[in-house]
């Protein structure tokens, strides 16, 4: 449970920057493909519905840090490919993250991020990371789905609104 807590985590966190005013994906179920590049880890894949305020949400909380934690955040948005550096510090530990996000929020888009993190405690890898997220839409949800949820790789189904931080709409 643990694990696939900080895969949830790691999707709807997938860069520090991406909080910044990211296009609303299109309403329905979306198909999320996250590979660890250079670890021993397993590629994930996850589905979420969403409707526009879930994805709002889900952008605002938990999309990455605050401006106020960024020392660095610069965007270019060129051909419909947007590159973010920033620089954020989380408590004890600053990260460092290059990420470039392309395709259409409407149908398919991907996310490549580069991070070094330095300072906190120890982490595998040597504080450097890379993860590719491949996200495309599936079509409307799925019967009996709710906006916010998310389906785990082992089929467990959680929703967004059950782990919104304090003051966030819940359901």
């Amino acid at each position: 449970m643990r694990h696939l807590s900080a895969v949830a985590f790691a999707i709807l966190a997938a860069t520090p920057a991406l909080a910044l005013d990211m296009p609303a994906r299109k309403a329905g179920l979306w198909e999320l493909k996250m590979d660890f590049v250079g670890r021993e880890l397993p590629g994930q894949t996850m589905k979420q519905c969403i409707d526009a305020a879930t994805d709002k949400l889900m952008n605002q909380a938990y999309g990455g840090a605050s401006k106020e934690a960024c020392a660095k955040e610069d965007v270019s948005n060129a051909g419909g490919v947007m590159t973010i550096d920033s620089v954020c510090k989380f408590g004890p530990a600053t990260v460092t993250s290059h990420a470039v996000v392309s395709g259409s929020f409407d149908s398919a888009y991907s996310v490549d991020v580069q991070s070094t993190r330095e300072g906190g405690p120890p982490m595998p890898g040597g504080g450097k990371s890379h993860m590719k997220i491949a996200a495309k839409w599936l079509g409307p949800c799925a019967a009996g789905q709710k906006p916010g949820d998310i389906v785990m790789p082992n089929g467990m189904t959680m929703n967004v609104l059950d782990m919104a931080p304090p003051g966030a709409p819940r359901r």
